[in-house]
């Protein structure tokens, strides 16, 4: 059993982007937090009818974004998997790869709002913990 705290952060990244990257930083110092694992969305269930850069192009770019820190990781979970993504699966997935250790999901303020509407949101609350900044 591991004590060891992740941070999930799930998005298109779509591009990826500085804040992306300030908001790791800022949640890993903040909440102590021993890695930061970025979940690059395969199909978002909220962004089935908008034209996305291909996976593999977000996937690399989002490698690009993160090397150097050796607390970032890119996942390639949801790119893999053939159905849509949630974000319930992803964290039944991660709870499975890392038993005991303690889950945070970071995200922006609107998405914070909507996870009410989230599929299993009630055992999605109970498995993480939301860590959600402001967006413009």
């Amino acid at each position: 059993m591991s004590n060891e705290r992740i941070g999930l952060y799930g998005g298109s990244f779509d591009p990826v982007h500085l804040g992306h990257l300030l908001l790791a930083e800022m949640a890993r110092e903040q909440y102590a937090l021993d890695r930061v694992v970025f979940m690059p969305a395969g199909q978002p269930p909220h962004k089935q009818n908008k034209t996305m850069t291909p996976a593999e192009d977000r996937y690399r770019m989002l490698r690009l974004a993160v090397d150097g820190n050796p607390a970032f990781e890119v996942s390639r979970f949801e790119l893999d998997r053939k159905e849509v993504s949630y974000t319930i699966d992803t964290l039944r997935h991660m709870q499975g790869e890392n038993p005991g250790a303690e889950l945070f999901f970071l995200m922006g303020a609107d998405m914070f709002i909507d996870l009410p509407n989230w599929r299993e949101a009630r055992e999605v609350c109970r498995l993480m913990t939301p860590i959600y900044a402001p967006r413009p």
